[in-house]
């Protein structure tokens, strides 16, 4: 069996100078970083007090969800010889907040609008959705249901 290890940095930037003294007194930004990569700006959702121009965990899980399913789907696609010409993704998700503050994504669903080049090619290109979730590493590592809603488009008729 294979391991891959991995490893990012998180910063907190939020200090306004009197750290965590009080629950109003911090901002939520972060950055999170990892070697020879571009920054990215992180803060908490806007409704835990967070800055709404940086992406929250929340929307970071459902691009890693969606990315990872886009990259398996299009190494299945180009092994079956359907022919991928645009792929987009409007992932959406679901959180719920308990009483005590926690919570939980309870489902995520991924929305892929696929163009393939021949329409010969689209039912098996519905078909690899599928697969391509099986094969997900951040789906496997999910607790809660991912599901697809794919739009298959052919360029050619």
């Amino acid at each position: 069996m294979k391991t891959h290890n991995y490893a990012t940095a998180i910063n907190w930037t939020g200090n306004t100078g009197k750290g965590t003294q009080n629950y109003t007194e911090y901002k939520r930004d972060y950055s999170i970083s990892a070697e020879g990569k571009t920054e990215i700006a992180g803060s908490s959702d806007p409704a835990f007090r967070g800055d709404p121009t940086r992406y929250n965990p929340e929307e970071l899980l459902l691009a890693s969800l969606s990315s990872c399913h886009m990259l398996w789907y299009l190494h299945l696609c180009a092994e079956a010889g359907v022919i991928v010409t645009t792929y987009s993704d409007n992932a959406t998700g679901i959180m719920t907040e308990t009483a005590n503050g926690s919570g939980k994504f309870t489902e995520v669903t991924l929305h892929p609008t696929v163009t393939v080049s021949e329409s010969t090619m689209v039912e098996k290109a519905n078909n690899l959705h599928k697969k391509a979730n099986e094969f997900c590493y951040i789906a496997n590592s999910c607790n809660f249901p991912i599901h697809h809603k794919p739009v298959c488009i052919a360029k050619k008729n």
